[in-house]
């Protein structure tokens, strides 16, 4: 799973008032009432109507991961709309991150990256871009610079009382991403 896009899942997923299922069949059932399962899972038709019918238990590890995956994406959808709307109107996102920040600032400055670790919470603004992207199928690069581009306004900026002048952060080197709503 992606960085980025994991770690917003993930914090969604804290919203969720029912645990999603937790056996094969019963998390094959689900899907099978969602959505064409045998093409998203990338196994027969066959496979899935015995595991809908509990002939087949346990999956094997690919496909188990697959089968969970898919699952949470899915659950609960009015629940994680929900959620992101709270976050994108009134609550923001916290962002927890251990990685390497720097930025492009003019001459004379000390731009070199170092490692941080900074827990800043983002206002709805920036929750709502995160969301939205995200929603959209962006992957861990566009995440990361929208990310970037919030943490240079809230964090390095201040809104707006230091380091103006600075052009661009970077974010590389992430040891450790966890998002909160």
């Amino acid at each position: 799973m992606s960085t980025f896009g994991g770690g917003l899942d993930k914090a969604v997923q804290k919203a969720f008032t029912r645990p999603t299922p937790k056996s094969a069949g019963a998390q094959m059932r689900y899907l099978v009432k969602q959505y064409v399962v045998a093409q998203m899972l990338r196994i027969a038709q066959r496979t899935v109507e015995r595991y809908v019918r509990d002939q087949f238990n346990k999956p094997r590890p690919d496909l188990a991961a697959r089968l969970e995956t898919e699952g949470k994406r899915r659950w609960q959808p009015q629940i994680r709309a929900k959620a992101r709307e709270k976050a994108a109107s009134t609550g923001g996102i916290v962002i927890d991150t251990r990685a390497r920040l720097g930025y492009v600032a003019p001459i004379g400055s000390t731009d070199e990256g170092r490692i941080r670790h900074l827990t800043v919470a983002l206002p709805p603004r920036h929750a709502a871009r995160l969301c939205e992207a995200r929603e959209q199928g962006a992957g861990d690069d566009r995440l990361r610079e929208i990310a970037a581009e919030a943490l240079k306004e809230i964090y390095f900026h201040d809104g707006g009382r230091r380091a103006g002048s600075l052009e661009e952060v970077h974010f590389t080197d992430i040891e450790h991403l966890e998002f909160d709503l």
